[in-house]
This record gives C-alpha cells, structure tokens and sequence, in this order.
C-alpha cells in the first residue's frame, strides 16, 4: 500500500477530506490531518459484528479498535486541534512525544514518591502483567498494511490510547469485565467518543444476561459515565505531571469518587460465589 505524501510535499492550500479544511501545520512542520487520512464514517453494522467477535474472545483487542474506527466522534478533529495548537499541546509534544517510553520506564517510576499515581500505576501494570508498548503492538497488529500518516491527529490519538490503563488507576475499576465496561463510560463522560459508550453498555447488558442474580450493573456503567462527564481528559494532561502527584490528589482533581456501585456488583457475585474476573470468560482489553 502506497504511503502518504510527506506534508513538507503538500501545498498550504491542499484540502483535507477528514477535517473539511485546508491543510494546517504546527510551527515545525508537521500536519495536523493528512490529506490521505479517510473521512471519519459511521458504521454501525460493522461496530456491531466486531463486538460480537470481542465477545468471542475477550484478549482479542483488535475489534476494541476496529469499533472504535467504526464509530468515529465528530468531536475528535476538534478536540485534537483546540489541543495541538495550545500552548499546553506544544509543550506536551516537546516533552512527551510518546507516552509508552514514559510509562514504561519503570525505574524512572520507582524513583517519584511514595502514594504517588505513578507508584499506583507501576504496581497496577506489573500485577496484571501488562505494558503500554503492548497496547500498541495490539494496535498495529490490528490494522497492518495500513499506511502511516504520522500527522498530529495521530499523535493526539495515540495519547487517548496510551492513558486507558492510567484511567483503571485514576477511578478504581479494576480489569475484570465491569471494571471495563466502567472505565470505558467514563472515559466517554470525558472525550464523547462514541465506541467506548457502545462497547459500556453492550458489555453491560452481555453481563446482565449472562450472569443471574440482581447485581446494579448498569447502573454502575451509568454511575461511571456520570462520573466522567465532569472529569478533564487526562489524555490532554501533562502525563509526567499527572505519574508525579499523590493519587489522592489527583482523584480529588479528576472529581472520581468511591465507584459504589461498582463495589456493589462485586458484594452481590461474591455472595453467590461467582468470579467477577470470569463474568464474560475473562478479563476485558
């Protein structure tokens, strides 16, 4: 598959399908939306066939990204650009141009204090076995053979992908298949993007039908969403910033309270003896 013209190629005044606009570029060079990169477009059957497959199997994360390319928000392009082109966005892209090599760093991690996002973080990620670099070989197994259009619309994405287990640690919802379910509601009460309410309340009716005995799942998938709609999108926060405070701190911040019923569903399938970690045979993305 052919790459992308090189926007050092590109005229000022090339139109851009996806964003409606001319081409614009950040002070050194880069695009913002490149030329080549498709207009967004909705398509609900095949959101639906991917969530079906998820189900299938839930290590699967290719179809997380394929619904999410498949319900794309109006909203993105210009929350990209409100961020891109702020001054907060160039100091991030000075400093954080990729947030795997940060996250990842574990010894760098080790060395903020004690009671800090970061330490709460490193002990998530390594309990449950997981990477930031992992999530992104997820994703690039997901759409290979598909061109790179390293522009800044990429960037931006890249960051709302790479803070989703930040977000486990921020509100308390663990991995299991609620947990999940709850952490993508509020991350759409965030950043309204459209893929992560679709798979919220998909995964939250699935557990509802397969799994008996009256817990309030869906209210807390609500409870989250509500929660998330007055919380600032830590994908558009200095993440260096965010490792280094007391978690404490940083919840008060993020206005993340005690997820309730969250601790409810997980009281009720305790009384019944059921696993929530094995709900939908297994934990989620």
């Amino acid at each position: 598959m052919n790459q992308p013209a090189k926007p050092a190629d590109l005229p000022a005044s090339q139109y851009v399908p996806a964003t409606g606009r001319p081409a614009e570029f950040a002070e050194d060079g880069t695009i913002f939306c490149h030329p080549d990169r498709p207009r967004p477009k909705k398509r609900w059957g095949k959101a639906y066939y991917h969530f079906r497959e998820l189900l299938k199997n839930k290590e699967d994360t290719s179809h997380v990204f394929r619904i999410f390319e498949s319900l794309p928000s109006r909203g993105f392009v210009l929350r990209a650009r409100a961020l891109v082109f702020s001054d907060a966005g160039k100091a991030m892209r000075a400093t954080e141009p990729y947030l795997p090599a940060i996250l990842d760093d574990h010894a760098a991690l080790r060395e903020l204090p004690k009671g800090s996002v970061a330490e709460a973080y490193l002990h998530f990620m390594t309990s449950e076995g997981l990477t930031a670099a992992g999530l992104v070989e997820e994703q690039d197994k997901s759409f290979a053979g598909r061109p790179r259009y390293d522009d800044l619309v990429e960037w931006y994405g890249n960051r709302r992908r790479d803070t989703h287990d930040l977000l486990h640690v921020l509100t308390g919802y663990g991995r299991d298949a609620l947990g999940e379910q709850c952490v993508l509601a509020f991350t759409y009460g965030q950043n309204g993007e459209l893929g992560n309410l679709f798979i919220a309340y998909l995964g939250a009716l699935e557990i509802k039908r397969t799994v008996k005995g009256g817990a309030p799942v869906l209210s807390a998938v609500r409870e989250a969403q509500n929660s998330g709609a007055g919380a600032p999108a830590v994908a558009e926060m200095p993440i260096r910033d965010l490792l280094a405070m007391p978690l404490t701190e940083a919840r008060a911040m993020m206005g993340v309270g005690d997820p309730a019923k969250y601790r409810e569903c997980h009281r009720v399938w305790a009384s019944r003896g059921t696993d929530p970690y094995d709900l939908l045979g297994g934990a989620a993305a």
